[in-house]
């Protein structure tokens, strides 16, 4: 009979074949903060693909950058949720469930797979979470992002219990 995996040990085994850590800290860039909680809702701030101190997909997708390599930035941009996510809470299993996820793809005027980029981090926060993880989202076309980031994603999450 096979344990089944937490969603801590999912997200780390993604994270994994993926080829990247997330260990260490995580800065704002500025003057606010990675992570807000009111309540039972978590807001995380828009997150680039960036692994330690290098964002990894740049460009602008549908020139640049493929398909391919922008849904690989999104779902960086997830697990770097589920990082703050999980050092909010103690741990993803702290989520009671993915509501919202807003993706931003930096592109060029004629690409039109912004929702096909957004579905890599879809699919990921599903397989995290099962049902859970099934949101409402908002996937957009932009002119540019900080840092010539490819994708930018931010996340809101209702969690577990009455903490305010």
């Amino acid at each position: 009979m096979t344990t089944a995996q937490s969603r801590d040990q999912i997200a780390d085994q993604i994270a994994a074949e993926l080829g990247h850590s997330f260990a260490g800290e995580m800065l704002a860039g500025g003057h606010y903060v990675p992570i807000v909680r009111d309540g039972r809702t978590l807001y995380t701030s828009g997150q680039v693909p960036r692994v330690g101190t290098t964002v990894v997909v740049t460009g602008r997708v549908g020139d640049a950058v493929s398909l391919e390599k922008a849904r690989e930035g999104a779902q960086i941009c997830a697990l770097r949720c589920l990082t703050l996510l999980r050092r909010e809470l103690g741990s993803l299993d702290g989520v009671e469930k993915v509501l919202r996820v807003g993706v931003f793809i930096q592109c060029t005027a004629e690409f039109t797979q912004q929702s096909e980029v957004a579905d890599a981090a879809s699919d990921l926060l599903h397989r995290v979470f099962g049902d859970a993880g099934v949101h409402v989202r908002t996937a957009v076309g932009v002119y540019q992002l900080p840092k010539n980031a490819s994708v930018e994603l931010e996340m809101t999450v209702a969690a577990k219990g009455d903490k305010a």
